[in-house]
This record gives structure tokens, C-alpha cells and sequence, in this order.
């Protein structure tokens, strides 16, 4: 049995009860929507009656969302920030170009998708793309993503994975600290100050067993959760790194960073390009699947030269 239209709340009832129960005030929530104090009650009043709930308690001066209204909001979140990425979408559809939705890594996205899109958009020049970051899998039917970029095992509910890039990651560090710490042999890290990326705690300690060093010397140092904060604090000379390359090629071109020891060490997991079910066909996303396929291939091409 399906719901009368006119039991479905608007949005713009919606926006009042977000907008109120992030204020804890009825007011507050008018000023920012530019209404009256007793427009918004209306509205509060209005969606109390279509759910048959109450949201509110009022609690001397202030306003407090009921356990119904704490079950409500989230979701109610959810559908603004879609009906707004909607309307943003079709704006930006409005000279007649097709907008492709991509998912990605925040670090692999602006420091090695970004640099490379000209090219994608240079061969589709009726193609608009709208990039956002995504650092773990998500519900794609909740989510409108055309495609997504997934660093981890081939595994993603409702969708298909195909394997981008495997990742080789390397000893790297600032030359000016290379210099001051006099490396001569692996052996020297053990005493040295390391960087450690927080999602991958046991890093250096699996590189230091790989080339026969004291693994339990490997925790010490300093941890960042973004490989963008670890890559700077590496150039500023803060302490070694373990990178892969792709993530650094321009520091690695300009000399402001610099690999320590030829001695690579591949990861666990692995880069995949994700298509969602329903969007398996798309002539768009297989485009841009068949063209990250080609400029990995031309990465390794470099790499073996």
C-alpha cells in the first residue's frame, strides 16, 4: 500500500525540523531560514500530525528532541543533502553536458586522479564530473555515485569490482634529513625518527622484518591519519616515511623528497575501480573504468623504464 502525496511531509517542513533541532530554539532556526518564530512551530506542528509523533519537548527556554525526533533525524539529513546534491547535479547538467559521479580516495583523488582528469575530459568534452571523498565503502543506493575508487579487498555490497593497481610502497624521507642522519645501511632506521599513517599501524614494522631489522623498534614516531599530512610532515623533514610512489611523484621529480633505500615492499590490498548494480552498463562509467585502466598502464610503463 503505497502513501497519499499529501501525507508526505515537504522539504520545506523538513528544513525546519533539521534547522530546529540543530539549534535546540525555534527562533534560531527562523532567523537562519528567514521566517517567523511561529512559522517554524507551524511547521514543526505540521510533520507531528503527518507522522503522528511528537519530535519536541519543551524544556523551559529550549527545545529538545524527543526519542522520536533523534530516530527521525539522521535520515531527514540524508534526504536535504541528497535533494540538495540533486538540484546541484542538474545545474550543473544545465548546458547539455553529462554529469559523471565518482567516488575516490581523498589522497588518491587530488594527487593522482585530479592531475591526469584534463586528459579524461579532453576526449569527452560533453562530460562534466563531479569528484567527491570517500575513504571507506558506502551504500551506493543511498549514495548516487556513478563509479568509486576503493583501496582494499574486491569486496563491495551491490557492486562490482575490478581490479585497478596492485601498491609498492618505498622508504622515503627529505634529503636534508638523509644527510643529517648520515644513512649508511637499513639497520640505521632503527634508531631514526619514523612517520606512521595511522590506518596502517604496522607498516614500518613489516618492512623492517621483510630486510631482517628489530621489528619492535618500529612503533616509535609520530602518526597521522591522512597520507596528505604524512607526505608534508615528511618534506619538512620530520622523520622517514613509508610511501608509494604515485602519491609522491612530484615531490620525488623536484627533489624534495627523496627514496632512502631501493627496497619496495608490496601491500596487502589493492585499488579497484567499483561500478554499482544497476549502473553496470553505463556507456559513461565504462569510459572512464577503460581509461584508469589505461593511465595505470602507462604508470607501469614508466616504472619499468
Amino acid at each position: 500500500m503505497n502513501l497519499s502525496r499529501s501525507s508526505i511531509p515537504d522539504l520545506a517542513v523538513l528544513q525546519a525540523f533539521e534547522c530546529a533541532a540543530r539549534h535546540g530554539n525555534f527562533t534560531k532556526a527562523a532567523i537562519e531560514l528567514n521566517l517567523t518564530q511561529s512559522a517554524i512551530s507551524r511547521q514543526i506542528r505540521t510533520l507531528e500530525t503527518q507522522l503522528g509523533v511528537l519530535l519536541f519537548e519543551r524544556v523551559r527556554k529550549r527545545v529538545l528532541l524527543s526519542s522520536a525526533g533523534r530516530q527521525l533525524l539522521p535520515a531527514v539529513r540524508r534526504l536535504l543533502l541528497q535533494s540538495e546534491e540533486m538540484v546541484l547535479r542538474a545545474r550543473a547538467s544545465a548546458d547539455g553536458k553529462c554529469v559523471l559521479s565518482i567516488a575516490t580516495l581523498p589522497t588518491f583523488g587530488s594527487r593522482w586522479l585530479v592531475p591526469r582528469l584534463p586528459d579524461f575530459l579532453a576526449r569527452h568534452p560533453g562530460v562534466a564530473v563531479d569528484i567527491a571523498s570517500r575513504s571507506q565503502p558506502f551504500d551506493f543506493p543511498s549514495e548516487d555515485f556513478d563509479l568509486a575508487i576503493h583501496y582494499g579487498q574486491p569486496v563491495w555490497a551491490h557492486a562490482t569490482c575490478t581490479y585497478l593497481c596492485s601498491e609498492i610502497i618505498l622508504p622515503v624521507a627529505s634529503p636534508a634529513l638523509i644527510e643529517e642522519c648520515a644513512i649508511g645501511g637499513p639497520e640505521d632506521l632503527e634508531t631514526k625518527p619514523l612517520l606512521h599513517l595511522a590506518t596502517r599501524p604496522k607498516l614500518w614494522a613489516e618492512w623492517f622484518q621483510l630486510n631482517g631489522l628489530d621489528w619492535t623498534q618500529a612503533y616509535r614516531g609520530n602518526r597521522f591519519d591522512q597520507f596528505a599530512m604524512i607526505i608534508e610532515a615528511t618534506i619538512r623533514g620530520m622523520g622517514f616515511s613509508l610511501l608509494p610512489l604515485y602519491l609522491i611523484e612530484n615531490e620525488i621529480a623536484s627533489g624534495s623528497l627523496k627514496v632512502v633505500f631501493d627496497r619496495p615492499m608490496p601491500t596487502d590490498n589493492s585499488y579497484y575501480v567499483v561500478l554499482p548494480e544497476g549502473k553496470q552498463e553505463s556507456a559513461l562509467g565504462r569510459a572512464f573504468q577503460s581509461w584508469l585502466l589505461e593511465q595505470v598502464g602507462r604508470n607501469g610503463k614508466r616504472a619499468a623504464a
